[in-house]
């Protein structure tokens, strides 16, 4: 499920789970991912050991692998045997995960092998698999990245606006900036160009993000009259957003002529390290 723009973007994430931390008194990740040792201070200034906090994995139905759970996405059975893609983990009931793009989900659904494993995951037969569950998976996937995107400009942690973005690009002020599906070449050189030069990064090739989502799709989405470019002004907004984008695009894979803004001529991704 990664790709180069995906790795940019889990990087985003973590960092900024670190900052966090950091702020807290926390410590950096482990090694392995799986757990996070936590230090704080007491109140005359003592270092205090705290427990450490467990990152909860989950082990795909398909591969066997094992992955943190936000990275994975559940699958939910249904009180009629449906299966239904929970993509916020938030259903009642048994889940099963898996880590796979929609091609291998495709396939494995095409020969039977999800539906084993679901059924042994869920330990019962009597689960009915939709036809079209790569695609309900891909749908709730960007209605999870979409709506996030509409959280935050509520939040006001999200601007609009190609001179809005510029003023802050160039003041270092954008921890995230993204392009529409459709938007135009020059319109995203102009960005990435205030971006790099706000990241001290001339010359670098450093871009915006292009998501799976054109310009309807992406107003509709913050509510607000053609969208074209959006940039996130704080880093744990970044954070959260990169995460949505960053399965959503990992699930569906590099789609060839759907991206047209997002090749390699342009250099590598301008998402802020």
């Amino acid at each position: 499920m990664r790709m180069a723009d995906n790795d940019r973007l889990d990087r985003i994430a973590s960092d900024n789970d670190r900052s966090s931390r950091a702020k807290s008194g926390d410590a950096a990740p482990a090694a392995d991912g799986a757990q996070r040792v936590s230090t704080a201070l007491d109140t005359n200034g003592e270092g205090r050991d705290r427990p450490k906090r467990h990152v909860p994995e989950r082990r795909c139905i398909l591969t066997g692998a094992h992955g943190e759970r936000a990275d994975l996405i559940r699958l939910a059975l249904g009180p009629d045997g449906q299966v239904a893609p929970d993509v916020r983990a938030r259903a009642p009931g048994r889940g099963a995960w898996i880590g796979v793009d929609k091609p291998a989900l495709a396939a494995a659904l095409a020969k039977g092998k999800l539906r084993a494993a679901l059924a042994r995951a869920f330990k019962t037969g009597d689960v009915t698999v939709p036809a079209d569950l790569p695609d309900r998976v891909e749908a709730a996937l960007a209605r999870d990245a979409l709506d996030r995107l509409g959280m935050e400009a509520k939040a006001g942690t999200l601007v609009t606006g190609s001179d809005r973005i510029v003023d802050h690009a160039r003041k270092g002020q954008v921890a995230l900036l993204l392009h529409a599906a459709d938007a135009s070449a020059d319109g995203n050189r102009k960005l990435d160009q205030a971006l790099r030069v706000g990241l001290d990064e001339e010359g670098s090739g450093a871009r915006g993000l292009v998501i799976p989502a054109d310009r309807t799709t992406l107003s509709l989405a913050l509510g607000r009259e053609n969208v074209v470019h959006a940039a996130l002004i704080a880093p744990a907004a970044a954070a959260r957003v990169a995460r949505t984008l960053g399965r959503w695009r990992g699930f569906i894979g590099r789609q060839e002529g759907s991206e047209p803004c997002d090749n390699a001529s342009q250099g590598p991704s301008a998402l802020t390290k």
